[in-house]
């Protein structure tokens, strides 16, 4: 569904969605790939209903959000398909990470896993990450889930606790991550995060320091900007230097010795002290990644008490389209060999293909009095419209002075990443978009 002002119209939504699918497969399938015909309705509820993902059945309930646009993209696996620019992004980490660090043995220090489902439970999303019940990241408004208690992983660090209490200490992550979000060139809702952790114990972490061996990794003490209760100076220090100069080497093997970089202090639940990496790129700083040590309360409920560690998480989509000069996210999912044989890793460094013009079209209405969330229209606008459309933005708010009720104005940029678009083929879409969110957001259209 999307959201649960849709449910008010879920006869209205088939007809309406077969109506622009209908239009927009007639431009877009051979170019964007086929649809699974399981998730065709898979957005629409009824008591008792189930969803099918991934060959498991999960009971839909009042919480259940999860859009036919969305469920088409699941299973897909871009980092893992072989010369797409996102698996190219996560062979040069693992293969850097395999030959930076290795074990006693001459083996990877660092496993990697690449191929765990993104079904989790809403625990392992936020309650294994210490997440606070009342966090507005748990929000519906910005998660997909298929009921209470299953989601789509918002990050890839929903598999932090599950491997730390398996008994791995050093290991990456690769996952396809799903976010309710704005439409624009730069957000989509499924996009892809390699995360890392590394844990020590104190003799990892101090062999080699003077003394090392009357230095302890916990104490007792209180919580300051600069480290943890639990944690003593010394370790934190250490954990920290270590941190920030493996991924200064990871940054420096992607985008050349000569990078210039800077960290910048910030706030995650899982982490503290945290990070962020920005870099400085054809001279405009760029974040790129979250880092920070993690918080022993984690790595204690794991099974990992006699261990202190790290850990860091960045986006496959932001490095390759830094690196590669990729200028819109869409053309990750795109299917034409003309863009995906350009990232051969023997041809790294070609342009991707130039852009086709846009359509704009502009849709307002005034907002119904209660239950309207904007990342519903956006859902719907992906619903409906597909990959053709490229960003939405809200230019104007009125309220009415007599009436109070209130007008969004929102501009759709439509355009296709293989073919020029005419007027007449976006009208049709643009029209079946005014009547979804009239019927299914119970707006009133100003058209």
């Amino acid at each position: 569904m999307v959201g649960s002002a849709l449910r008010r119209g879920a006869h209205a939504y088939v007809y309406l969605v077969s109506k622009a699918s209908h239009i927009s497969r007639g431009h877009q399938h051979q170019a964007w790939g086929s649809r699974p015909p399981a998730a065709e309705c898979a957005t629409q509820r009824a008591p008792g209903s189930v969803v099918e993902l991934l060959g498991k059945s999960y009971p839909q309930d009042d919480h259940s959000n999860l859009t036919r646009k969305v469920l088409t993209r699941v299973g897909r696996n871009l980092h893992n398909q072989q010369h797409h620019p996102l698996w190219l992004i996560k062979e040069r980490v693992k293969e850097h990470f395999y030959k930076q660090y290795v074990g006693r043995f001459g083996t990877p220090l660092f496993s990697v896993y690449d191929n765990l489902s993104p079904v989790v439970t809403t625990w392992q999303n936020f309650d294994s990450l210490l997440i606070p019940a009342d966090h507005p990241s748990r929000k519906k408004g910005d998660n997909y889930y298929l009921n209470r208690t299953h989601m789509l992983r918002a990050h890839t660090s929903a598999h932090q606790w599950d491997l730390l209490h398996a008994g791995l200490d050093a290991f990456l992550v690769v996952g396809d991550v799903y976010r309710r979000d704005q439409i624009d060139s730069q957000h989509y809702p499924i996009f892809h995060q390699l995360e890392a952790v590394r844990l020590f114990s104190k003799h990892e972490l101090f062999a080699g320091i003077k003394d090392g061996e009357s230095l302890q990794l916990f104490e007792q003490s209180s919580r300051s900007a600069h480290k943890q209760e639990t944690h003593t100076m010394e370790a934190v220090k250490l954990v920290e230097f270590d941190l920030k100069q493996t991924l200064t080497r990871l940054m420096a093997h992607l985008f050349g010795d000569e990078l210039e970089i800077r960290w910048v202090d910030c706030y995650f639940p899982f982490t503290h002290p945290s990070f962020e990496m920005e870099i400085n790129f054809h001279g405009e700083w760029l974040e790129v990644l979250g880092c920070g040590v993690m918080e022993q309360q984690l790595v204690n409920s794991a099974g990992a008490q006699d261990r202190i560690g790290w850990a860091f998480g960045l986006g496959l989509e932001r490095l390759a389209m830094i690196l590669y000069d990729i200028p819109d996210i869409r053309l990750f999912w795109c299917e034409d060999e003309r863009f995906l044989k350009q990232f051969c890793v023997s041809n790294i460094n070609q342009k991707p293909l130039s852009k086709y013009p846009a359509v704009i079209n502009d849709i307002s209405f005034w907002l119904p009095s209660e239950n309207y969330a904007e990342n519903d229209f956006y859902d719907l606008v992906r619903t409906i419209g597909g990959d053709l459309v490229e960003k939405v933005d809200l230019i104007d708010k009125f309220v009415h002075p007599k009436t109070h009720k209130t007008s969004h104005c929102y501009r759709i940029t439509y355009r296709h990443m293989e073919r020029t678009l005419s007027q007449r083929e976006v009208r049709h879409i643009h029209q079946a978009l005014q009547e979804a969110a009239v019927q299914l957001l119970g707006v009133e259209g100003r058209f």
